[in-house]
């Protein structure tokens, strides 16, 4: 009989131990936080799709340890940061944690591991932990490869061309202490 398990109240222990995988797929309104990071318009978000893989990890002199591999990606419109308008961009996270014990196994293992340390639960939502993922991945400036537009790349200001011609008031200051104009 094959176990059925529940990607927001998934038992980490016994996902792990028995090797199993998790996919799905879910409209982006399912992660409110995420889609906060839309912009709307005229492009449409793409669904999030998901996997979650468990594993064990054997140990000489130690209790095995629990991972979870966790792959994600949603298509998700943002404001594109040189010309400003939607671009339909691919946010993708891919990441293993490990598990231990408890917050205080967790304090101390996570300065000196490489991998990320969570705790260990038998009602963790991994839905939450995909969300969280996508957003972390989310790019730090949205750009179309090309903009659809021809944008300006220089800028041109009149009035900075008069005040460079104007007189330097100091230069005037210091030819009064003196005596000179300047």
């Amino acid at each position: 009989m094959e176990k059925k398990f529940d990607s927001q109240h998934l038992d980490v222990v016994a996902f792990a131990r028995d090797g199993a995988v998790l996919e799905g797929q879910d409209a982006l309104q399912a992660m409110p936080r995420l889609l906060e990071e839309q912009v709307t318009g005229s492009l449409q978000p793409g669904p999030v799709i998901w996997r979650l893989s468990g594993r064990l990890l054997p140990q000489s002199g130690g209790a095995d340890q629990i991972w979870l591999d966790l792959q994600a990606s949603v298509a998700l419109p943002m404001q594109c940061q040189r010309c400003l308008t939607p671009v339909l961009e691919t946010v993708e996270a891919e990441r293993s944690f490990r598990f231990v014990a408890d917050e205080a196994t967790a304090a101390a293992l996570d300065d000196e591991a490489e991998e990320d340390i969570l705790v260990v639960s038998r009602d963790f939502d991994a839905l939450a932990l995909i969300e969280d993922e996508l957003i972390l991945s989310l790019p730090l400036v949205p750009l179309h490869e090309v903009c659809p537009e021809k944008l300006p790349m220089s800028a041109v200001d009149p009035e900075f061309e008069v005040a460079a011609e104007r007189p330097n008031p100091f230069g005037i200051l210091a030819g009064l202490k003196t005596g000179k104009p300047s």
